[in-house]
């Protein structure tokens, strides 16, 4: 049965996540290295981490099965589920698949070297009421092209 996997530390859009799980009555696990507050419910589940290198990453990709779906920023992350035949969406609603992620990881690179340099300063900007309307169409429309497989 699709599950929702979000790689929780730093997701802004666990809220929404949590709206459309509700929706389409689906079981969500959110992996962190903390403890966080999480709604109740027997549907969504915390799963705490160590803190070393990847460890997040390494539990989400030891139980996500194709069919999944994936919520994170981390691209690397992103690459080893889209390998595992979930389906993978950005915090600000891009999908990645197996023919932008390369690139993505690319470009990812670039800019790390870039704000090492000195020429990009600051991060991405705080997400926009819009980016979360975005997010929750996109999650919507992954989720159903799911169930019609």
């Amino acid at each position: 049965m699709l599950h929702i996997y979000v790689d929780a530390d730093a997701c802004p859009v666990k809220n929404e996540v949590y709206r459309v799980a509700d929706r389409y009555q689906l079981n969500v696990t959110l992996v962190s290295n903390s403890r966080m507050r999480v709604p109740q419910s027997s549907r969504i589940k915390l799963e705490v981490v160590g803190d070393g290198f990847d460890e997040a990453d390494d539990w989400i990709v030891e139980h996500v099965q194709e069919g999944d779906v994936v919520i994170t920023a981390d691209i690397p992350l992103a690459g080893r589920c889209i390998t595992a035949g979930a389906e993978v969406l950005s915090n600000s609603g891009k999908r990645f698949t197996d023919d932008n992620i390369g690139q993505t990881l690319a470009t990812r690179d670039l800019l790390a070297e870039l704000r090492g340099t000195g020429e990009i300063t600051g991060g991405p900007p705080p997400l926009t009421q819009r980016d979360r309307s975005e997010f929750l169409q996109k999650l919507d429309v992954v989720i159903q092209s799911i169930r019609r497989r």
